[in-house]
């Protein structure tokens, strides 16, 4: 009897402790990513996004963008074979021609969790140099994807600097009457003004 109770002790306790091993780990923001285990927590724990939030507007070569900045708690991430949660900021966006005529609107868009085109999501910061670096997944069939730099000029101002990759789009994987325009400000430096 004491031999199958000694053996229940253990197995419970081999059952539990490998249990805690896949128990969430949260870890700053910036933490390296070949650190962390699966299912880590990467925690805003310095408040590093808050700074960033807010509706911001600027004009570029006669359109008006503004940007509707939110940051998200716990957002689940998949990068190759790894799943983690992260706090990042989140990017909408309204395009307007001089006109006032929308030529786009992801504010207003319903984007699927696992969907990466329109989406534009940070993947981290860097505090020393008031920056945050965001991901664009592109517009549609994912043209003008690539990377965003926020950098915080004051309380009210950030400035915008959009790297857009390339990458060759056909008709068997984007139909000849999508539309293909970026309508995101390719051009560094752009000064955007909190409302």
């Amino acid at each position: 009897m004491k031999t199958i109770f000694f053996r229940v002790i253990i197995i419970l306790e081999l059952i539990i402790n490998i249990t805690a091993c896949k128990a969430q780990q949260t870890q700053p923001l910036n933490t390296n990513l070949k650190d962390i285990i699966s299912n880590s927590y990467l925690k805003d724990v310095n408040n590093e996004l808050d700074n960033y939030e807010g509706n911001f507007t600027a004009n570029f070569d006669d359109k008006t963008i503004n940007i509707f900045i939110t940051k998200e708690l716990k957002k689940p991430i998949t990068l190759q074979t790894k799943n983690y949660y992260q706090d990042v900021l989140s990017i909408k966006y309204i395009v307007k021609n001089g006109n006032d005529q929308v030529l786009q609107d992801t504010k207003n868009m319903s984007i699927p969790t696992n969907q990466t085109i329109h989406t534009i999501y940070s993947f981290g910061t860097s505090p020393n140099q008031n920056l945050v670096l965001l991901y664009y997944g592109g517009t549609n069939c994912g043209i003008g994807w690539g990377k965003i730099l926020l950098k915080k000029l004051n309380t009210n101002q950030i400035s915008w600097d959009y790297r857009p990759n390339s990458s060759l789009i056909d008709a068997a994987s984007c139909p000849p009457s999508t539309d293909k325009t970026v309508y995101l400000p390719v051009i560094k430096d752009l000064i955007f003004t909190k409302q």
